[in-house]
Parts: C-alpha cells; sequence; structure tokens
C-alpha cells in the first residue's frame, strides 16, 4: 500500500485518486436559470442528501481543475437563490452525460440533450420530465472550499416541494429500489448501476462538443427503435459522416443485403435502423450514425 499527501499532488492525479476511491456517488442533474430566465442544466456527482428535517441536499459545483474556472450552474444559484435537482436513473444517464458538455454561455442544455423541461411549483427553474424523482430547493447557502483549481462550492438546498414519477412506488407507496434504477459515479468514465449490470461505461463529452439531440435528423430522432441513451450517443459526436464515408460504407455487405432484400423504402428504413441500434447496442457510434444516413444513397 502507498501513501500520498494529496496537497502534493497536481491537481489532475489527486482529482483522479479521490474519485476513483470514493464511489459510487449519486448524481444531482442541476436545473437553474439566470437573472434573464436562460435555462442551465448540468449533472454533479459531488451530491448527497444530508437532512430529512429540514430535508437538505448539498451538491457541489467544483472549481476546473484544468484552468480554475467556475461554472454557470454556480453563478446561477448565487444569482437567483434557486435549484431543481433532479435524480438519474439508467433510462437518462446518456443524455445526462451529454448534458455535461461545456456548451457556450446561453446554450440551452436540455434541448442539447434531448430532455423535456417541465414548469415547476415553487421555483423558477425547471424540472426533468425524464427524471423519476425531481426536488425543487431554495438555495439556503454556499461555502466555497477554497479558491483553487478543484476547490468545491458546497450548494446547501433546501427541498421545498418533492415530484415523483408513481411508477416507480411500490404496494406501500414508497420509492423501490428494483424500479427506480439509479445509476452512480465512478471513477473515469465509469458508472455503477444500481440494479442490473452493476458497472457500465459512458464516454465523457467534456473534451469534444458533441452535436446534441436536437441536430440528430427528425427521420432519425423519432424512430421506433432508438431509446434515449441511443440518442444521447449519437448526440456526442463531433460531426456527421460525409457522403464519401457513407458510399464507402455502402460497401458493407449488411448494407448491400438491406439494400437487396427490403421491398420498399419503409422497410429499407426500418432496416437500417434496426441494424443501427445493434450498432448502438455495441458502442459502435461511427457505424451506427452510417447505416442511419445510409438510406438517403438508395431511397426506393
Amino acid at each position: 500500500m502507498i501513501s500520498v499527501d494529496l496537497n502534493e499532488l497536481d491537481g489532475k492525479t489527486a482529482h483522479a485518486h479521490l474519485l476513483g476511491a470514493v464511489g459510487p456517488r449519486p448524481i444531482a442533474l442541476a436545473s437553474t436559470i439566470d437573472n434573464d430566465g436562460n435555462p442551465n442544466l448540468s449533472p454533479f456527482s459531488y451530491f448527497n442528501v444530508f437532512s430529512s428535517n429540514p430535508p437538505t441536499l448539498i451538491f457541489s459545483p467544483a472549481r476546473r481543475v484544468r484552468d480554475n474556472t467556475t461554472k454557470h450552474t454556480l453563478h446561477n444559484a448565487e444569482a437567483t437563490r434557486e435549484v431543481v435537482i433532479n435524480v438519474v436513473n439508467y433510462d437518462i444517464v446518456q443524455q445526462t452525460s451529454l448534458a455535461s458538455t461545456e456548451y457556450a454561455d446561453g446554450v440551452n442544455e436540455f434541448t442539447k440533450a434531448g430532455l423535456t423541461p417541465l414548469k415547476s411549483d415553487v421555483v423558477k427553474p425547471f424540472r426533468v420530465k425524464e427524471s423519476p424523482a425531481q426536488f425543487e430547493c431554495k438555495v439556503k447557502d454556499i461555502v466555497a472550499l477554497g479558491d483553487g483549481g478543484g476547490a468545491g462550492n458546497l450548494i446547501i438546498c433546501e427541498v421545498v416541494r418533492m415530484h415523483i414519477n408513481e411508477n416507480i412506488l411500490d404496494e406501500n407507496g414508497i420509492i423501490s429500489m428494483q424500479k427506480i434504477d439509479l445509476v452512480a459515479r465512478m471513477g473515469g468514465n465509469y458508472y455503477c448501476r444500481a440494479s442490473g449490470e452493476a458497472l457500465f461505461e459512458v464516454e465523457k463529452p467534456l473534451a469534444k462538443l458533441g452535436i446534441g439531440v436536437d441536430q440528430i435528423p427528425k427521420r432519425i430522432r423519432q424512430s421506433t427503435y432508438l431509446d434515449g441513451n441511443d440518442l444521447g450517443k449519437l448526440g456526442n459526436v463531433e460531426s456527421l459522416p460525409n457522403d464519401a464515408e457513407l458510399a464507402e460504407f455502402a460497401e458493407n455487405w449488411k448494407i448491400k443485403e438491406i439494400f437487396e432484400k427490403s421491398a420498399n423504402g419503409l422497410e429499407m428504413h426500418e432496416n437500417l435502423h434496426q441494424y443501427a441500434k445493434e450498432l448502438l447496442d455495441e458502442d459502435k457510434v461511427s457505424k451506427a450514425w452510417k447505416a442511419l444516413l445510409c438510406d438517403k444513397l438508395n431511397r426506393i
């Protein structure tokens, strides 16, 4: 066993050790607005419940390790003193990850992540419709833990209204852990699922600017074969394949088979989407995009 003084390590290494050792960490998908009413949505894994009387949640938008800048969520919480904390389950984990992309000020992460804003009862920030449990909160205090890169900012939130999807309740009216299907953060790209598979990996979009779900063509975005996780993966690419790449991919035996055996355009469309779904399940996102776009090469 090695022993280290975290204060003597560089920020990136200390950050990796802490997050690798402390987990799984629940995720607060925090919804805020600025003084002009512009919404912001971002996930934070420095989060937990700390009191039931009064009901109190705390999350921390830490200063960025790489450049010591602060986040829009912190600025909004300081300005408006309101926030909605939405819990994250497996059904929206990919979209939640996409919402962590560092889009420019004023970009609506609800739109980019393909999540639905709902009007809150007490506070001004929106709730996330797809989240199974949502907490409307008043910000009681903000405690800065330091002024260097990686320093946390504890946002202490008092819950003034909670919303619960009835589908996650058991026969006694209590939230069922099997039904809520929560996920949590581990170190690196790893997440932990509270039911089913224990570990899974999600590519973090912080290093690139994903196109967002809103930029996915309507015929693909509304596919009956693709779910929210699939759209989150598709929205996390920086650009779409060009015509030359599509033409090359169309020489794949599977694509040729789909073109040859499809009786009409609708059947071809469905077969391409089914194939893309198989590729997405294997995390072959680039190939899935090419399969989805190949229909424009052979319209019948």
